[in-house]
């Protein structure tokens, strides 16, 4: 019994001591450590999300998603534009075509689009209130069109909570 409760001990040191040694970092493989300096963050429907560093003077949405490994068959191609040009140490995400807690995956997301849909089309969607709707639509009369989600955060009325609430159910062309 005493050669039991000492081999019990001895294992038990053995892996505390070897999760002491695991590098936090690594046991996230979705996430790569870069340098802040030309870095670009894409999260949601790609294969490997991420912080990626990225050399080049004119990289487009195309080049983060290749760098991410491309989109999972998921990923909705309708909300991003490929040649849309990315800024260092911003965030991009690409939003699911179907219902994540489909399991079957063939129920696809009822979308408006930002871009071109009127005010009372923007409504059907859950968190767009009249305001954001109205703002929605002046933004884009005043700037021009969305070209990649994360400009909703420009919008009047729309915070980190709203547009995080809301991303997965607009896009930005047909």
């Amino acid at each position: 019994m005493l050669k039991i409760i000492i081999g019990v001990v001895i294992a038990t040191v053995v892996v505390i001591g070897g999760f002491l040694l695991l590098d936090p970092k690594q046991s996230n493989p979705d996430i790569t450590t870069v340098d802040e300096k030309n870095s670009y963050t894409i999260e949601g429907e790609v294969n490997k999300a991420g912080t990626y560093k990225l050399e080049g003077k004119l990289l487009t949405f195309r080049d983060l998603i290749d760098a991410a490994g491309g989109l999972t068959s998921n990923g909705d191609e309708r909300t991003y534009f490929e040649t849309t040009k990315i800024t260092i140490n911003s965030t991009y995400y690409v939003a699911p075509k179907y219902d994540v807690n489909d399991v079957c995956n063939n129920k696809e997301i009822e979308k408006v689009n930002i871009n071109t849909d009127n005010e009372s089309t923007l409504l059907k969607i859950s968190g767009i209130t009249n305001a954001i709707a109205s703002s929605i639509v002046s933004y884009r009369t005043e700037n021009g069109s969305f070209t990649y989600l994360e400009q909703l955060m420009e919008v009047y009325g729309i915070g980190n909570a709203t547009y995080r609430k809301i991303r997965n159910y607009v896009i930005l062309h047909e």
